[in-house]
């Protein structure tokens, strides 16, 4: 997903860089020798997945192409406490213009990662598969979701408009969980699919005509009832679980025999990883 939408993630980059720099780093200005070159270690103050990476090279590439940006560590791989990540080596003012915009992204992201994989770990010999949702950080949906599967985690619909999801408001709007489902079988192309939320065991006989039914905010036995039900009838349709999921539930709840479940506390509520980064002088130039 992330490669094909660097071009757009670039031009957030660049807009991020201008929020924070703004007219200049005068700290840097006023401080630091304009020659200066120094080393940078980015390392890890905490224990965590890593996601990220890409999009911090991409910040110091945007402030300034020479910049040398070595990994010593890996996409995807768990941080333990002061383990190197990057080192950045180049000019001073450069590299601490950069600094904030790729910590906080390596942070939240990584935190992400880390969040998700604890989920998937809970259920992980369960063949059920943890899902993120729509409850992103405006502007930063496509990151967010990357982390998730950096994480382990995979990816719900991208936004409104590549899969019809029926809620309870599209069908007090249509009058029935029938109406709405044929209504928007009649008019999406024969490639999409569609998803329609339930939240009661009498709707499951009309939500058959989708193709995934997700049991919103039910309880276990009733959630129990209904994935035995919907699979007696159908062994095509996906059944996908959410609602207050929490750590705590997510074996429980996969323990019904769902085949997704979608945690929208993956990209909320999220403790950043702590990363770092220190400078070791390299060379100093006279002001």
């Amino acid at each position: 997903m992330i490669e094909g939408s660097m071009e757009r993630i670039k031009e957030n980059i660049k807009e991020w860089l201008k929020e924070d720099i703004g007219t200049g780093d005068v700290t840097s200005v006023c401080t630091v020798p304009f020659e200066h070159q120094s080393v940078g270690f980015i390392h890890a103050k905490e224990c965590g997945v890593l996601a990220g990476l890409p999009i911090a090279k991409l910040v110091f590439e945007i402030v300034d192409p020479t910049i040398k940006f070595n990994e010593k560590a890996a996409e995807g791989s768990f941080l333990n406490k002061g383990d190197t990540i990057v080192t950045v080596e180049g000019n001073t003012r450069k590299i601490l213009m950069g600094e904030r915009l790729a910590l906080n992204l390596l942070q939240r992201l990584s935190g992400i990662a880390t969040k998700t994989n604890t989920y998937v770990t809970e259920v992980n010999n369960l063949s059920v598969k943890i899902a993120d949702t729509r409850k992103t950080t405006p502007g930063h949906r496509l990151l967010e979701k990357y982390a998730v599967k950096v994480g382990g985690g995979y990816n719900h619909r991208l936004g409104l408009y590549d899969a019809v999801m029926i809620k309870d408001n599209h069908i007090k709007a249509t009058g029935s969980v029938k109406n709405a489902i044929q209504s928007a079988r009649k008019q999406i192309p024969h490639t999409m699919k569609i998803e329609v939320e339930i939240e009661e065991l009498d709707q499951i006989k009309e939500a058959l005509a989708a193709d995934i039914i997700l049991l919103d905010n039910m309880s276990i036995e009733h959630m129990t009832k209904s994935v035995n039900l919907i699979k007696e009838q159908s062994s095509h349709i996906i059944v996908e679980a959410s609602g207050g999921v929490t750590l705590q539930t997510v074996k429980e709840i996969a323990l019904t025999g769902v085949d997704v479940i979608s945690v929208g506390g993956l990209t909320t509520s999220i403790q950043n990883i702590d990363i770092s980064l220190d400078l070791n002088e390299k060379k100093v130039s006279a002001f």
